[in-house]
């Protein structure tokens, strides 16, 4: 049974990295393959489709499609932009701040394909600004010059004179650095903040769910304040790091001149500041259904953050708490909770909006914050899917004996320190989700990874943690996550520019979850402790508690 299993398991993962069909496609294998080989019945396998994990899936997207349909994420960013400045190196750091902050709550794809034409908007203007000044020098905007694109525009037209000059063509160099530098800052902010919330990128909920799944015993060890206690401070130290790297790499090493320290900026930034004065005067002042979808998202995460926060009593489990005294409503409820709210209020005050096209005097009801066509075209019913048939091929790995199996076969890495087998795996997912979904790769991975530290009496989160994170460290190829692929398909980068860039960010990502987990997690999650719920498959360290391996020792 354990070959069959493993038989089910190498058949998806080739169909995965290969594409040959649909990722969804390929997740409802298990709904087939694990009843005609008597691995799982049909109704327990379809039941891992539809779990806790899936509903939190659901409830989170539904409140971001809000976020994003009223355009509130947008009024987010250019404030937020209109408050960091122009100047290259805050430039930088100010859209990787306002993207990691969007992806923590909505798509990191939508958050790189709003972000990416508002960046490069702001190159325009700054381009546009250095041209109506011709002959004035300023340190702070010598970057932004015209790209080779736009100046042969400009020749053919015969507009531009001494375009072959060296200072000329050494300036034109740096703006299409500079304008690299922007768009990758964009892609990779958007995969490093998704990785701060339980979420923000799916492979987190793929964890909770394996968790929950391989362990039931488990008292709702990752939720979504744990999480946040977890990977918030990775995300912010890897994001400075990131924004560090990228600006030696894209700006170079004169800080000075980076920070836009010189005469007359002031004079030179108004002009640059247009472009998104303009974008945020267009949004107008917040409309009611912006601002209810502002109070609802606070509430969603104030409830998230107190419902069962571990370190104090949160309102599930003081007021909702089963006979083990554990919070009976979820995350999941949580979400669903404020989904239906904005099903249920109007998008106006009621009363005040009248349609000019009935009889004088009849008042027209006004549509809900949320509406079922919206969602329906916005949800990625795919990921469901794929969520679900990673929950089904975790459960008939359990099922099989495949788990044990290969938890028996890894005991030798007991003799490992903890620490170094953790930086190995992260490295291997690492280099692995450049290759194929990191979806795919975390359905993968983790329930090898619960059974090896099974196997050699280590807390399973000590290796499925940094794994889930290294997951989001798809940095190095275009077709490794969608924003990179938006990035790339926008023009201006090769894949060299890419791969160079990356190659030293994924090292620095490893490194940064390497830290956390040896540090600020250990009090969080316990890490130092083979905790009883993980004795569930094995009773080696039962038996023989001296074996147990604790990280650091």
């Amino acid at each position: 049974m354990e070959a069959y299993c493993a038989y089910t398991i190498i058949l998806m993962a080739l169909l995965w990295c290969t594409e040959a069909l649909p990722l969804a496609v390929t997740a409802l294998f298990p709904i087939v393959l694990f009843p005609l080989m008597g691995i799982m019945e049909a109704s327990e396998v379809c039941l891992e489709y539809f779990k806790d994990t899936n509903i939190l899936f659901v409830g989170g997207l539904m409140v971001a499609i809000a976020v994003e349909h009223w355009n509130l994420h947008k009024r987010i960013a250019l404030r937020v932009l209109l408050i960091i400045g122009v100047r290259p190196a805050l430039l930088l750091l100010g859209f990787m701040l306002v993207t990691a902050f969007l992806s923590m709550w909505i798509s990191n794809t939508a958050t790189t394909a709003m972000m990416l034409p508002i960046g490069h908007a702001v190159l325009e203007q700054l381009q546009g600004s250095r041209d109506a000044e011709q002959g004035n020098s300023n340190p702070a905007f010598e970057l932004q010059e015209a790209s080779p694109q736009k100046e042969e525009i400009k020749l053919d037209n015969g507009q531009a004179i001494s375009a072959s000059s060296e200072p000329r063509a050494r300036k034109s160099e740096e703006h299409r650095r500079f304008s690299q530098g922007l768009s990758l800052c964009i892609c990779y902010s958007a995969s490093i903040g998704g990785i701060a919330t339980l979420t923000g990128t799916t492979p987190n909920l793929v964890l909770q769910g394996q968790v929950n799944s391989i362990f039931p015993e488990n008292p709702n060890v990752v939720n979504f304040a744990s999480w946040f206690g977890f990977a918030f401070p990775t995300m912010v130290i890897l994001l400075l790091l990131a924004w560090l790297w990228l600006q030696v790499l894209f700006l170079g090493v004169n800080f000075r001149k980076n920070f836009g320290f010189g005469e007359g900026e002031e004079e030179r930034k108004q002009a640059a500041f247009q472009v998104i004065k303009t974008q945020h005067s267009l949004l107008g002042p917040m409309s009611f259904a912006e601002k209810t979808v502002t109070v609802l998202f606070v509430l969603l995460v104030v409830l998230w953050f107190a419902r069962e926060p571990g370190f104090f009593p949160g309102w599930g489990d003081t007021g909702f708490p089963n006979e083990k005294g554990q919070s009976m409503v979820s995350d999941g409820t949580v979400a669903i909770f404020i989904s239906l709210l904005m099903f249920i209020l109007p998008s106006k005050i009621p009363g005040l909006t009248q349609d000019p096209v009935e009889k004088p005097g009849k008042l027209k009801a006004p549509p809900a914050i949320l509406t079922w066509k919206t969602v329906n075209d916005k949800m990625p019913w795919n990921i469901l899917i794929l969520l679900g048939g990673g929950f089904a091929l975790a459960k008939g790995s359990e099922k099989s004996g495949l788990s044990e199996w290969l938890g028996d076969k890894l005991t030798p890495l007991q003799h490992i320190p903890p620490a170094a087998t953790a930086i190995i795996l992260c490295l291997l997912v690492a280099i692995f989700t450049e290759c194929t979904s990191n979806v795919a790769t975390t359905t993968l991975f983790l329930p090898i990874l619960a059974s090896m530290a099974q196997a050699i009496c280590l807390h399973p989160l000590y290796v499925m943690l940094p794994c889930t994170l290294a997951a989001s460290l798809a940095f190095m190829l275009p077709v490794a996550t969608p924003p990179n692929a938006i990035v790339f398909s926008f023009g201006g980068l090769k894949v060299s520019d890419m791969a160079r860039a990356g190659f030293l960010l994924n090292i620095i990502g490893v490194l940064a979850i390497t830290l956390s987990i040896n540090s600020w997690s250990i009090p969080i999650f316990k890490l130092d402790t083979f905790p009883s719920w993980a004795h569930s498959n094995t009773s080696q360290c039962l038996l023989n508690p001296s074996n147990s391996t604790v990280p650091g020792l």
